[in-house]
């Protein structure tokens, strides 16, 4: 690899590669797409990596890679498309990530620290995966900046000059360059030439805390978003129902409080619903939607009723702050005194049975002359 080449595109992925990167990258500076993900491969990223220019994608998911991003990458202007994603890699997320313009993919790695303010400037950006780190703080407000997540149009000239070279890659490997792994609708899905149609924000599995921020729902143009399994808290706020074009939410597993929005009965694409093991109260909005999800996307909240749970409320649009209605209360009443008079009456019963054979020597004597004979009988039999 040390020679120098006129590759546009290294598509090694999904083999048997083992060991380091070779730190040789200025070779072959020519390079637009490179996949080596899905092997196992280990190190850091070298930084003659800097060296592509013309670098437009980088996937080197699904190694053993580690280290911190090199800064080296901040040279390549052109790259739009970063998937690091399923390695070991640890820092802080840089802050020099404002010309990668579409697809950022950090998923399951060891970063840590804030979400930089600066991912904000992305206008372009498309998908955004950060889940699966240790990142903490708050939410970004500025993520209504994102124009893209926004408006839901995507420049169409700045989406083709990234393919500007798209005829020096072979047809039958374009495919694999527009492969798009995500987490959506509680598992993982492959777009493929689909990336300018996806809008997706993935924070889930991080320490993040403070509340939901309103601005987040000013991103109309997201179909996915998950922030379960962080230290979110508050309401969700109220609204989340001009996210029309949502498909998948996941806010479960946070401490997040209050009524669910009554909104959110207006999401008539969702599809894909969590918001178990949270702190919600009251009773879950009437509305098509929110009714064909079945009860396990409402588990965890003990104060929530309402359809589709078993839970009942006790009047329309009051909620009634318990695990059952009166109804059920009064039956699981009667349950137990049932049960409480059966133990006495047994109890009893045995004690003055006892008592009469103790007290009583004629009763006595017949007891156990009668258990004599029906030995003896059993005896014989044997």
């Amino acid at each position: 690899m040390a020679r120098e080449h006129h590759l546009a595109v290294l598509d090694m992925s999904h083999n048997l590669l083992s060991g380091e990167l070779p730190n040789c990258w200025m070779k072959w500076q020519s390079l637009i797409h490179v996949n080596l993900g899905s092997n196992d491969l280990y190190g850091k990223i070298p930084d003659s990596i800097g060296s592509l220019t013309q670098l437009q994608t980088l996937r080197v998911r699904n190694n053993s890679l580690f280290g911190n991003i090199p800064a080296s990458l901040k040279s390549c202007k052109s790259l739009w498309y970063l998937d690091l994603g399923l390695n070991e890699f640890t820092g802080n997320i840089p802050t020099w990530f404002t010309h990668l313009s579409m697809a950022i993919l950090l998923r399951s790695n060891k970063f840590n620290g804030i979400i930089p303010l600066q991912i904000c400037e992305l206008s372009s950006l498309l998908v955004l995966d950060l889940a699966n780190n240790k990142l903490s703080g708050p939410i970004p407000k500025c993520l209504y900046n994102i124009t893209t997540m926004v408006t839901n149009t995507v420049d169409e000239g700045l989406f083709m000059s990234y393919f500007r070279n798209w005829f020096l890659v072979p047809i039958s490997v374009r495919s694999d360059l527009e492969d798009l792994p995500l987490f959506m609708k509680g598992q993982e899905l492959n777009y493929w030439h689909a990336l300018k149609f996806v809008h997706s924000v993935d924070l889930s599995n991080n320490d993040l805390s403070g509340p939901i921020p309103l601005e987040l729902v000013c991103l109309g143009a997201l179909q996915s978003l998950n922030l379960s399994h962080n230290r979110l808290e508050g309401n969700i706020p109220s609204g989340i129902g001009n996210m029309k074009l949502l498909e998948s939410l996941d806010l479960s597993g946070n401490q997040l409080s209050g009524e669910v929005p009554q909104s959110m009965s207006n999401l008539s694409f969702l599809s894909f619903l969590n918001l178990s093991y949270n702190h919600f109260i009251g009773k879950i909005p009437l509305g098509t939607q929110l009714q064909s999800f079945d009860a396990f996307s409402y588990i965890g909240n003990p104060q929530l009723c309402g359809d589709p749970l078993p839970n009942k409320c006790t009047q329309e649009g009051t909620p009634y702050y318990g695990l059952k209605s009166m109804e059920d209360k009064d039956d699981d009443d009667f349950t137990s005194w049932f049960e409480m008079g059966m133990g006495i009456g047994f109890a009893s019963a045995f004690w003055g049975v006892l008592g009469i054979l103790f007290f009583v020597r004629r009763w006595r004597d017949s007891y156990f002359r009668g258990l004599d004979n029906l030995y003896l009988k059993v005896k014989r039999i044997c």
